[in-house]
């Protein structure tokens, strides 16, 4: 709402600044990075107050993965609330209202945080299992069937809806200067929904350690802050060679507001954590990014941006796949964060190894921006 303080430029000096993007975009990562240091205590009290704590399996081996998460029981999870309320209030804040991109990416967001919220409100009032075993939360089919819901709606959007580009139902490649498919018809609901659905799993799968999940969401936001500017401004699209997508350009905004939220939610995820994001907040970072980069036409380099929540989601899978197949098993445990936890690593190394691998798979997706 900010951005209508422009409008009045001849009247108030100075305030012209809030036509800009880099502006207001710098200006939602402050307000969202404070908003998250100012309320996250009370944030943690409220969930301790309500005992949303986490819970621990307690069965098997002292040694074993489980066994060494004990000490973090009772641990207040759902935290993921402070981190979309913080990025909705100041992308509303610093956005500019009339942007539907904007809506369609807060929509999202919210409407898969309240999904993963319904799931971690089910685990802990029915003291299900957070990390392993019997899961009381919602199953993982009806998760899939609202992911793909969502991802309908977001296709439904480009199709139907009134956009200001046919570029919306086209397929880009990084290192290609045309589409790879300009329109792939109905398949392109089945692309957009596995998108949307498998990037939401991925970072879910990604949030088992301290900071892990948060630490990585901020150098991917960071990344697709560049491109949806990029994608957004004619000249700086025409020069690199690519998509030009009219009003993305926006979404930096949204995408610097979660960066700053992540930094200020790490602030109390870090080890020890006081606080868990959850599936609250795992579901809706994932959607997130999954949409954002749809409506950027950066949907195939957030493989590898996103490259530690795309390992991780892939560990998983070859775990699950190999056993059905098999009866064998190619990593000590699943997801990959687990394997090294598995082999004597300290959860902190493990960590901020696997944010130095984020960092790296970030800087290489921002290179093909040259590379067309």
């Amino acid at each position: 709402m900010l951005y209508y303080l422009s409008l009045l430029s001849d009247k108030i000096g100075g305030v012209n600044v809030f036509q800009y993007i880099t502006f207001r975009a710098l200006g939602a990562a402050i307000t969202a990075f404070l908003l998250c240091l100012l309320l996250g205590r009370r944030v943690i009290f409220q969930l301790v107050s309500l005992k949303f704590g986490q819970t621990i399996r307690s069965q098997g081996d002292l040694n074993t993965i489980y066994e060494r998460h004990s000490r973090k029981a009772g641990t207040p999870t759902m935290g993921g609330v402070l981190i979309i309320f913080s990025v909705l209030v100041s992308s509303v804040l610093w956005a500019r209202p009339t942007n539907p991109y904007v809506w369609l990416v807060l929509g999202s967001t919210v409407a898969l945080g309240a999904l993963g919220f319904v799931d971690d409100y089910r685990k802990v009032t029915r003291h299900g299992n957070l990390t392993g075993g019997d899961n009381k939360g919602v199953s993982a089919r009806a998760k899939l069937l609202a992911q793909f819901a969502l991802g309908a709606v977001v296709t439904g959007f480009f199709v139907y809806g009134q956009t200001p580009t046919p570029l919306g139902q086209a397929i880009f490649l990084p290192f290609v200067k045309a589409p790879i498919f300009a329109n792939i018809g109905f398949w392109i609901f089945i692309f957009y929904g596995l998108f949307i659905a498998g990037f939401s799993n991925a970072v879910n799968l990604t949030d088992g350690l301290d900071g892990l999940a948060i630490g990585c969401t901020v150098s991917v936001a960071a990344v697709y802050a560049i491109f949806a500017y990029v994608a957004g401004d004619l000249r700086l699209s025409a020069y690199l060679l690519v998509p030009h997508f009219v009003g993305s350009g926006e979404l930096t905004v949204l995408c610097l507001a979660l960066a700053g939220a992540g930094l200020g939610f790490l602030w109390f995820n870090a080890h020890p954590a006081q606080v868990f994001m959850g599936d609250t907040g795992s579901l809706a970072i994932g959607g997130f990014f999954g949409v954002v980069a749809i409506c950027c036409k950066q949907e195939i380099p957030l493989f590898l941006v996103g490259g530690v929540f795309v390992l991780e989601a892939a560990s998983v899978i070859i775990q699950v796949a190999s056993f059905k197949l098999t009866g064998k098993r190619p990593f000590p445990m699943a997801p990959l964060h687990h394997t090294f936890e598995k082999l004597g690593w300290d959860e902190t190394k493990i960590v901020t190894r696997f944010w130095i691998l984020s960092i790296v798979f970030a800087v290489a997706g921002l290179a093909t921006l040259k590379l067309r």
